[in-house]
């Protein structure tokens, strides 16, 4: 019997792209299922009923939640297909360590372009260039974060390129001038279908993002 694979998902999200990129890179068939983030469906609320949001991959009728935690499972589960964690237990405890950072460290940094104004943005940007520029050490002159490969870490963080360009008009600042390594590292993924495939248009979701921005009163 064929595995039944649905994902809940908004287009917008950094997070669900990063499930949908390991699915392409897997060769994986599902059914996709935008979510209305306002006005939340009964199978979002049923499958993730402790955070209520989304991704939510169902595989075989089973919920699993949280982006990172989904991507492994997906790794694990599909694991004859284009790996994406390393086989070796310390590179592969390493790739899970930065895949962390990025969410506790850099996403958070990221978030505070988004609720400040003034002094706080500014603060904000310090925290955001500290955090990408931890990363771009790490990625020092190798192609991928993992080395020659694309995989887990480059997954986690290049669902965030396409922001790259919001966070610049926010902030008004250059990521390119400030981190010229992880722009190339970036332009490098795009070269892979599965990645070009994933990401949106990065004008769209800039003005989508701005949008936002305006309703929260942040313009």
């Amino acid at each position: 019997m064929a595995d039944e694979v649905v994902l809940l998902d908004m287009w917008m999200s950094m997070f669900g792209m990063r499930v949908r990129l390991a699915l392409i890179e897997k060769g994986i068939q599902y059914e996709y299922k935008e979510e209305d983030l306002m006005n939340k469906s009964e199978l979002l609320l049923k499958m993730n009923p402790v955070y209520k949001k989304i991704p939510v991959f169902i595989h075989n009728g089973k919920p699993i939640c949280e982006s990172l935690i989904i991507v492994q499972y997906i790794d694990e589960v599909w694991g004859d297909r284009s790996p994406l964690l390393p086989s070796d237990p310390y590179e592969r405890a390493q790739a899970r360590f930065w895949a962390d950072f990025i969410d506790k460290k850099f996403h958070e940094a990221s978030k505070g372009l988004w609720f400040n104004k003034g002094e706080e943005l500014e603060a904000a940007k310090k925290d955001f260039f500290e955090a990408l520029k931890t990363l771009e050490g790490e990625l020092d002159h190798k192609p991928y974060f993992g080395g020659e490969n694309f995989g887990f870490v480059d997954l986690a963080l290049i669902t965030f390129y396409n922001w790259f360009y919001f966070y610049d008009t926010i902030g008004k600042f250059s990521i390119e001038v400030e981190c010229p390594k992880i722009m190339q590292w970036g332009r490098r993924c795009l070269e892979r279908e599965s990645v070009a495939k994933t990401l949106p248009d990065t004008k769209k979701l800039c003005e989508a993002a701005l949008e936002l921005r305006k309703k929260i009163g942040m313009e």
